[in-house]
């Protein structure tokens, strides 16, 4: 069963185990917490119709809100924008705490609809929205980390980078320094990333956004901690840039499948 149906199925089963899980035994420490940091632009961020499967929440997921509080993750999750809708965290945070009972799940949204890779080093303002992507992610991660275990990285960007060839060749280059920055900053030394394709109805829209892919491609074939996550057979929204709703819940689901399998052959460690 290929079709675009066995996400909806997956959907379906997590509804079932949101509702029918009760009793859970309270997880008071620190390492019961697995946080997620998500992060990139619009569509990590999410712009897809919100519906009422996207408003139940599940007994063990929470999100970072815009005030830096736990509360029930549900859509919309992030608030870079007004137009922040369903995304594929929420998704994604379900199937991780139905993976394990004995935890809860953290998600930290950070995402910033348009922001380009620029925007993503220390000191960086987006005007656009007058926000520091960077340093309020770093600032954000922070807080989440005080009271859980940090243990993978979702990212899902590259659209504002694909309108020029300057932009598509140095693309590799300063994804792998915000990197860098972002463990030296977290006192990381290796963590699962998972970063997912373009869609594929993206290409006419930008000049070199088929290209982007290739590149996205390279950096995840760059290390046994980096993961991809493919755009096949999924579809936007109407505009030709975001996915639509069924898309994003594809897409949680292809992003925790993929977190599962790095999370079994790439160490997570912090500097001591």
């Amino acid at each position: 069963m290929k079709s675009k149906y066995l996400p909806l199925l997956l959907i379906f089963l997590l509804i079932l185990g949101c509702t029918s899980q009760k009793n859970i035994p309270a997880t008071t420490s620190k390492e019961n917490l697995h946080l997620y940091l998500l992060m990139g632009q619009s569509n990590m961020a999410g712009r897809g119709k919100v519906e009422a499967l996207d408003t139940l929440s599940h007994p063990r997921v929470m999100m970072l809100d815009k005030d830096m509080n736990w509360v029930s993750a549900r859509d919309p999750m992030h608030f870079d924008k007004s137009a922040a809708g369903t995304g594929l965290g929420l998704t994604f945070g379900k199937i991780m705490a139905n993976n394990n009972p004995s935890i809860k799940i953290g998600l930290i949204p950070t995402a910033v609809g348009g922001s380009s890779i620029n925007y993503w080093f220390a000191d960086s303002l987006f005007s656009q929205t007058n926000t520091y992507p960077y340093d309020d992610m770093i600032r954000r991660t922070k807080k989440a980390m005080e009271t859980g275990a940090l243990k993978g990285i979702l990212w899902h960007q590259g659209e504002s980078d694909s309108n020029s060839e300057e932009a598509l060749n140095g693309y590799r280059q300063k994804f792998e320094a915000m990197l860098d920055s972002l463990k030296s900053d977290l006192g990381i030394e290796s963590i699962p990333l998972v970063m997912g394709e373009i869609g594929y109805f993206f290409y006419p829209k930008a000049d070199y956004a088929q290209k982007m892919n290739g590149v996205i491609w390279q950096i995840s074939n760059s290390s046994d901690c980096v993961g991809l996550v493919t755009a096949e057979g999924l579809t936007h929204k109407g505009d030709s840039t975001h996915f639509d709703s069924n898309s994003y819940h594809a897409l949680g689901v292809r992003y925790a499948a993929k977190m599962q399998e790095l999370q079994t052959k790439c160490p997570i460690n912090f500097k001591k």
